[in-house]
């Protein structure tokens, strides 16, 4: 069985929710990235990284302190999922930019993409999109939290097949 790690940055809640929903379904070790340290990555096959969406397409400012961290660590091997959270009416031109930011600040570490999903549904999220799909779990809570726990449980039943 793999030994999974939910990392995520939250500022205002939201995202800590869906870290905290992914952590207790997969039965991950969670970690918050403004007190996580390289214990949140080494020992781990899945990481499933998270971020709320913020300013004009940027990071939660906790990531900031982490990303360093994390560029530098041996990703090899390691299958890595990611999460985001934003809003898609208010910001639609950077919805889960998050998604695409952490995508790009490890994918040419040796890890295998895993979670990636159908844009049915959403409207923008240009830099979490790649090959028409987003690059994990969208999630707007602002606009359609009636959707919130269906997305999420569909996202993990595709992790589960996916980590195999």
């Amino acid at each position: 069985m793999a030994t999974i790690s939910v990392l995520y940055g939250s500022t205002t809640g939201a995202t800590k929710a869906v870290a905290e929903k992914i952590a207790k379904d997969l039965g991950a070790d969670l970690f918050d990235v403004a007190s996580a340290g390289d214990e949140a990555v080494t020992g781990y096959d899945v990481l499933i990284l998270g971020s709320s969406t913020w300013g004009m397409g940027e990071l939660q400012d906790d990531w900031n302190d982490y990303l360093p961290k994390l560029e530098q660590a041996d990703l090899s091997g390691k299958k890595v999922a990611f999460f985001g959270t934003g809003d898609q009416e208010g910001f639609g031109d950077t919805f889960v930019d998050a998604l695409g930011l952490l995508h790009d600040a490890v994918a040419d570490k040796g890890i295998q993409v895993i979670g990636k999903r159908s844009t049915e549904g959403y409207s923008g999220g240009e830099l979490a999109i790649r090959d028409g799909e987003f690059l994990g779990l969208a999630i707007d809570e602002t606009n359609q939290p009636e959707l919130t726990e269906g997305r999420i449980v569909s996202w993990l039943d595709q992790l589960r097949t996916e980590m195999r």
